[in-house]
């Protein structure tokens, strides 16, 4: 069977090669438009085993900005520019980097903020024995998770009682299941918006 992680490496690599001219097109544009705020956002996230690391995004959101780790569309602290990066996941291109290093993979679970991590508990924390990844099944399905998110009374809590334990559902489906053939399906869905 073909390494999930050579694969990884080769893609990841010649994806920062060939997307280059996009990732500095996008890093000027942030430059010249975000009002102060840095052009990469980096924050601390839950990997493999546990373990902390640190995920590279393009910066979205206004500098200073306030507010909890759930994002819904339409918020004042989204930059123009982060909307658009948003609304394509063009944001999360930097995250190859983290794919090249080890700490990501192309295809598995969303990496969560610790404080989510912390809620998986028996079986579920099988979700940490693999690599967290940019798109994973359960990101195909809510692809509209902050539209969906902005029309909901309480964001937090519909996202804390409803979709956190469905990701958490469909991820340990994709553990069960996980191929080559499942992740090139998944790549080609994320990259044509489809689910």
């Amino acid at each position: 069977m073909f390494s999930k992680r050579l694969f990884d490496i080769i893609a990841s690599f010649a994806g920062l090669i060939l997307l280059s001219p996009v990732l500095l097109f996008i890093g000027i544009w942030l430059l010249l438009s975000n009002s102060g705020s840095p052009v990469l956002f980096r924050q601390k996230r839950v990997g493999r085993y546990g373990k902390l690391f640190t995920l590279v995004k393009f910066c979205t959101m206004k500098a200073g900005h306030g507010g909890n780790s759930i994002t819904v569309a339409g918020e004042n602290r989204i930059t123009p520019v982060g909307r658009f990066l948003r609304r394509y996941k063009l944001d999360e291109l930097p995250e190859l980097w983290n794919v090249l290093t080890g700490e990501m993979s192309l295809v598995g679970p969303r990496p969560d903020v610790p404080g989510y991590a912390d809620k998986l508990t028996g079986d579920d924390r099988k979700i940490l024995n693999i690599r967290p990844g940019i798109t994973g099944p359960a990101t195909l399905k809510y692809t509209n998770e902050e539209e969906l998110l902005a029309e909901q009374s309480d964001p937090v809590k519909f996202n804390d009682d409803v979709l956190f334990p469905d990701k958490v559902r469909i991820n340990l489906e994709y553990i069960e299941n996980r191929s080559f053939l499942l992740d090139i399906k998944i790549i080609i869905l994320t990259v044509l918006g489809r689910r």
